[in-house]
């Protein structure tokens, strides 16, 4: 029957037993999903909405977690409904993949690093649907030619180290609309994609739905996700359902005061319009403070020039090069003291490499980096490993980036002990204090990272990027995982650290959003260069490059009105970044529109 749910969750509770005592994850939630429906959980990292998906498959015991009252039900393909919670192992299988999907947060952690990809994506398919290895090979590359990753074939046999964290994600999404199931559960699937990619996924997402009638429980922070795929929004705070309703009453008429929150916290397009320099973003439940305008100077700190790294491709019985991945191809920018310097791009566009060049985690192939006068390029490992105290990084994932086996008090002494500029007490108090930077319980210092949630993991990985007191601070990403409070509270201590210490931020990033809300300058990437460049008010309110003006058109509205149908979508696909050795890449020539705002005009392929 259409009317009757495809899953319904009755009074779930979910603890999980440590050492302290038993933890209540989801105190009390119920709601149901109907067939061709899209329920959107959104609430605060820590708010119980990935506990309660994972109870729906089943998982959250892999967690340590035990349903412990309350019931799953769920309608089979076979139309038998059955209480998932009380369902055997054996049964569970057979609907995980098969009628019951799931995309996962981290794509790293969701794809196993030892098989390829194209074995990972056919798995499920010969496992549920019986297929032999050609025709599961031959529908895993239609799966990855609908989520848009280009030269599928080739990725089959890659394995999940050698693609991006954007292209990881849309293997997951590959792999969990694989079996077409009865109810897709994606968990936060799209925070780690870009804005283009994003769009798209939402748009493929939603036409799956539409031509399937399959059930989507789509969990998120991105309010402006939701108004464009939510059917129904279920508010969560705390392990408790808070509100729930019709999107567009959710968002015209909030009725509980953290929903409301939730929805100021947004930063949206367009707001900073008029203004030039970075503003703090709005806290859920806080009056904001007025904070004074950050200039930063005039005096360069870092300077970039025909920056070029490439990625040998070894093919044959030599495993010799055959081709090379142009990464990143004649970069140059400079960034001054106190201000912020975004890089904003597709996934595979190359600025998460740029970053990693500047501070040779990758060697460049070629160009000039100087940081405050000193040859970054220049120097050997002992002098590298002197200039690496000036300039830190936080990465993406901070789960990758933190030791599971360290406490986390540990973690962030550790710079410290390395470079010995702190000793005895003197060091307990400046973690400690770092952990008050960052706002952080102290109680936490005792802890390990997989007791944190995404967003306080984060909170570590720049406590201990801040602990040598660094010059220059990469940030790869370091927000897009995390929910708009937690982002807002993170990107608002980054910026007071500026005025405080006079940081300067290399802002990698896809969230143009948020790009806007913490920069003073913007580049705007894609394959591997840069095509715009400028004051981040002449970027955002005068875009030259036509890939600038494609990239802001993407950007979801938190508006349910103003949905984007992928008719709106329109990207053209991005050419392989692969070229044969004996390619020679043409040098990037500018045009200066207006006092410092470049654009590109040699050919960017776009």
């Amino acid at each position: 029957m259409l009317d009757q749910p495809i899953a319904s969750i009755e009074n779930l509770r979910v603890e999980f037993q440590t050492k302290a005592g038993p933890v209540v994850g989801v105190e009390d939630v119920s709601f149901s999903v109907n067939p061709g429906e899209t329920v959107c959980i959104v609430g605060e990292s820590g708010s119980g909405k990935s506990v309660s998906s994972l109870s729906l498959m089943r998982l959250v015991e892999f967690g340590g977690g035990q349903i412990a009252g309350g019931r799953v039900l769920f309608d089979r393909k076979t139309g038998e409904q059955i209480d998932l919670a009380t369902t055997d192992a054996k049964q569970m299988r057979a609907i995980r993949g098969n009628e019951i999907g799931m995309i996962f947060q981290e794509p790293m952690t969701a794809l196993n690093p030892v098989f390829t990809v194209g074995r990972q994506l056919t798995e499920g398919l010969r496992l549920h649907k019986k297929l032999n290895k050609a025709q599961a090979e031959a529908e895993a590359i239609e799966l990855l030619r609908q989520v848009r990753i280009p030269e599928p074939a080739r990725r089959l046999k890659q394995y999940p180290h050698e693609l991006s964290g954007g292209m990881r994600q849309r293997v997951v999404i590959a792999m969990a609309l694989a079996c077409k199931p009865r109810l897709l559960i994606a968990d936060e699937p799209t925070t780690a994609l870009d804005v283009t990619i994003q769009a798209e996924i939402l748009a493929l997402m939603d036409r799956l739905k539409r031509e399937t009638g399959t059930a989507v429980v789509f969990i998120t922070h991105d309010m402006a996700v939701v108004a464009q795929m939510a059917d129904r929004v279920v508010v969560m705070f705390r392990g408790n359902k808070v509100e729930e309703g019709p999107v567009e009453q959710i968002f015209n008429d909030p009725q509980h005061p953290y929903t409301k929150a939730l929805l100021a916290a947004v930063p949206k397009l367009g707001e900073m319009n008029g203004t030039t320099y970075p503003e703090p973003m709005r806290l859920l439940g806080q009056e904001q403070a007025a904070i004074t305008p950050i200039e930063g100077t005039t005096e360069p700190l870092l300077t970039v020039t025909n920056l070029v790294t490439r990625f040998p491709v070894l093919g044959g019985f030599f495993r010799r090069t055959v081709a090379n991945v142009h990464a990143v191809e004649d970069v140059s920018f400079t960034l001054n003291k106190g201000r912020t310097l975004s890089l904003v791009g597709e996934s595979g566009c190359g600025k998460s490499t740029a970053g990693r060049s500047i501070l040779r985690l990758v060697q460049p192939l070629s160009g000039h980096i100087m940081l405050d006068g000193t040859d970054i390029m220049a120097l050997d490992q002992e002098g590298l490993r002197v200039a690496r105290k000036d300039m830190q990084m936080v990465f993406q994932d901070p789960f990758a980036s933190l030791d599971p086996k360290m406490q986390l008090a540990d973690q962030v002494a550790e710079p410290m002990h390395n470079y010995a500029t702190h000793r005895g007490q003197a060091l307990q108090d400046r973690v400690a204090n770092l952990f008050d930077r960052v706002e952080l319980p102290r109680s936490f210092m005792g802890r390990f990272p997989h007791e944190l949630s995404g967003g306080q993991r984060q909170r570590v990985a720049i406590a201990r990027a801040l602990a040598l007191n660094p010059k220059l601070i990469i940030a790869d990403e370091a927000v897009s995982a995390l929910d708009v409070s937690v982002q807002a509270q993170v990107l608002n201590l980054m910026m007071e650290l500026q005025a405080d210490l006079g940081l300067s931020f290399l802002f990698i990033s896809h969230d143009m959003a948020v790009v806007e809300r913490v920069s003073h300058d913007v580049g705007v990437m894609y394959l591997g260069r840069i095509v715009e460049l400028g004051p981040r008010k002449a970027v955002f309110e005068n875009p030259q490059h036509p890939y600038t003006k494609a990239l802001m058109s993407a950007v979801p509205i938190a508006d349910p009105a103003k949905r984007k149908s992928e008719k709106d979508l329109n990207f053209k696909p991005i050419p392989s970044p692969i070229h044969s050795t004996d390619y020679v890449a043409e040098p990037s020539v500018y045009e200066e529109i207006e006092p410092g705002h470049m654009v590109l005009t040699s050919d960017s392929g776009y």
